[in-house]
């Protein structure tokens, strides 16, 4: 019922590109979240789901973050969790996109799950690295199964912990953070200050489901108005985070 009265409540407010007054905005919107191209690689990410909904594996769950609304919290069945768990369709391939528009060099993505995010930012940037970090074992050991029988070779697979993980982190900074894991008001803003030394002027972080609760989407204001951030795009599933500082600081709903 949270959701469904928040996104009347985002569509009453929202706008398209014509709403935006900002260059570097306009040109994102634009080039990017309404890039209407049918990349090769969009197959490919829809072989890979196919995969994964046709997979027989059941996993034992170690859940470190909020767990599901809708799957056992102990053994869940691959098919069942890219359903719910994982992804979607859209949001992979606008991670394939955002990947593509930046360039992105070295990414960092908090919630492995089954690799659909980290297979479109991988093949969107083949030359660059990915770290990607699993609280569970076994989930974290059969996306890096699939990545690389799928010839994904620039993936680092960390397991554990994000908040135990992210001080061991050697990379200085990122190009993109990519926040997935733990649908937790605390935790998230926890993880956000943690990996707020590790951007730079041009650094992109991208929340999902900054909508899925109340306490989520009161994260998702606290982030809003940091003062490291100059500029933010809801996108109701996704929100998106820049620090530039030739910005004005502005925030923009805009429906996708």
């Amino acid at each position: 019922m949270y959701q469904i009265k928040a996104y009347i409540k985002f569509l009453s407010k929202a706008t398209n590109q014509h709403g935006v007054h900002s260059p570097f905005v306009y040109n994102f919107v634009t080039k990017c979240l309404y890039d209407k191209t049918d990349y090769e690689a969009y197959t490919k990410l829809k072989h890979y789901k196919k995969e994964l909904l046709n997979s027989r594996t059941t996993l034992q769950i170690t859940d470190l973050g909020e767990g599901s609304k809708t799957l056992d919290a102990n053994h869940r069945h691959v098919s069942k969790m890219v359903k719910t768990s994982s992804s979607s369709k859209k949001d992979a391939q606008l991670l394939y996109r955002l990947s593509i528009y930046f360039g992105f060099k070295n990414s960092l993505e908090l919630g492995t799950s089954l690799g659909m995010g980290t297979y479109a930012i991988a093949l969107a940037t083949p030359t660059s690295k990915i770290i990607t970090i699993e609280g569970c074992p076994n989930t974290s050991a059969l996306a890096k199964s699939k990545l690389e029988n799928n010839n994904i070779t620039n993936v680092e697979f960390l397991v554990g912990n994000f908040l135990d993980t992210i001080p061991n982190l050697k990379e200085e900074n990122y190009d993109f953070i990519f926040f997935d894991g733990h649908h937790n008001k605390e935790a998230t803003i926890k993880y956000f200050e943690a990996l707020l030394p590790k951007v730079h002027n041009d650094s992109v972080f991208v929340f999902d489901d900054i909508y899925w609760s109340r306490g989520m989407t009161e994260a998702w204001e606290y982030i809003k108005n940091h003062d490291a951030v100059t500029v933010t795009v809801d996108g109701f599933n996704l929100g998106f985070v820049f620090f530039r500082r030739e910005q004005v600081k502005e925030h923009f709903k805009i429906r996708m």
